[in-house]
């Protein structure tokens, strides 16, 4: 939240060392990643190690997940103060100890409390990193470099799940959270030999929020709430719809899930493109994609190919809207940077979360037919994202003309 400077030179040296720095917040953003989502493949060697069910297990995603809530605002109002690189540098270093103390947990409880306090980071850590990898790069290249720092996320899902599972499987699953551990170190040595310096000029808290409550920083949060609303009202639901309607076997799932995820890969690189070559015309194209995509799986999901083809394009379309919707975000509030691109980032989980709670309505209330229904509802919510992107432009376009 500092108006830090870190001029870019254009010389051949800058490029190259701006890449590798921005390569340290993807390994960052590999290992917050995986510690996120691997808890899922683990949980029954969890619950027997701990003696506890599957369900008291599986509350340790919950936990997280209120971790992330309750981090994201309050770490980054604390930490205003602070350059961008001194808080990155914090942020790894809290991560490592709550995965530390993850890996040594006696009990149930003391697991429980570390895992919220590695989650205290992730939204600050994507916020401000998305901040600095902006910042790393001339203005032309600003949504790849955001782009470039999400894949490590994306990657998480496709390698650092699976391999951390399996870890976790013939080691124990202490061994996945040293694993774990050792990887954020990796990105900790990475910002603090690789990233720059930054010089602080900390503005003042209430002007920061102040910008926060402009028409246009609101729009660009429900845009960002929407859009990702209408990806997590089909994908929460993806395994019984894959199994019940598409007729998968149980144990194909991962491998679909894997497809997806090279879905998602492939749509954050090439969304950060085109974000930087038109961000919101390429913004509004993408989004309107991914409610085609939703619409058509909805009609297709009764033919194995063809849903294998469109869990691939859902990945693409959903994923290529992150770049866009984070610069947007920086773009439209720069005098807050970091805490309305961290607040951003509490935008896509709010956006995950009702998006889960809509699909839910469908399917407990059997609206147009229940879980055959549910793709089709999560287009017309991503429609919804879609208005407030063009009323975005289209504050934009008045801003720019005034």
């Amino acid at each position: 939240m500092n108006s830090d400077s870190m001029p870019y030179t254009g010389t051949t040296t800058a490029r190259r060392n701006s890449a590798i720095a921005i390569y340290a917040l993807t390994l960052g953003a590999f290992a917050i990643g995986m510690t996120e989502f691997i808890i899922m493949g683990l949980l029954p060697e969890v619950a027997e190690s701990l003696s506890v069910s599957i369900p008291e297990a599986g509350l340790l995603i919950t936990g997280y997940a209120l971790g992330v809530a309750l981090g994201a605002p309050f770490i980054t109002v604390a930490t205003h103060k602070m350059p961008r690189k001194a808080l990155l540098l914090l942020l790894m270093g809290i991560f490592i100890v709550g995965n530390a103390l993850a890996a040594l947990a006696p009990s149930y409880g003391v697991l429980m409390f570390a895992r919220i306090v590695a989650a205290l980071t992730h939204g600050s850590f994507f916020g401000v990193g998305s901040v600095v990898a902006a910042e790393l790069v001339p203005k032309e290249k600003r949504a790849g470099a955001i782009a470039l720092m999400f894949t490590g996320l994306t990657l998480a899902n496709i390698l650092g799940v699976p391999i951390g599972t399996f870890i976790g499987q013939e080691f124990g699953w202490r061994s996945t959270f040293w694993a774990i551990t050792a990887i954020g170190s990796l990105a900790l040595i990475g910002v603090i030999v690789l990233v720059p310096r930054i010089q602080a000029s900390p503005s003042r808290l209430s002007r920061e929020f102040g910008v926060l409550l402009r028409p246009e920083v609101l729009v660009a949060l429900l845009m960002t709430t929407f859009g990702f609303a209408g990806v997590f009202t089909a994908f929460t639901y993806i395994k019984p719809i894959l199994v019940d309607i598409s007729g998968f076997p149980v144990d194909s799932i991962s491998y679909i899930l894997v497809l997806f995820g090279i879905g998602i890969t492939i749509g954050n690189i090439y969304g950060g493109k085109l974000a930087d070559r038109s961000l919101l015309p390429s913004l509004i194209g993408i989004l309107v994609l991914l409610a085609v995509v939703l619409a058509l799986l909805g009609v297709v999901a009764q033919w194995k190919l063809a849903t294998l083809i469109f869990v691939f394009l859902l990945g693409v379309a959903a994923f290529g809207t992150v770049p866009g919707l984070q610069l947007h975000m920086l773009n439209t509030a720069k005098e807050a940077p970091t805490l309305a691109s961290t607040l951003n980032i509490a935008a896509f989980n709010l956006g995950n979360a009702l998006g889960a709670y809509l699909g839910g309505i469908v399917i407990d209330y059997g609206i147009g037919g229940g879980l055959k229904a549910v793709p089709l509802a999560a287009s017309l919510v991503t429609i919804v994202g879609i208005l407030f992107t063009l009323w975005g432009y289209r504050q934009s376009r008045r801003e720019r003309h005034a």
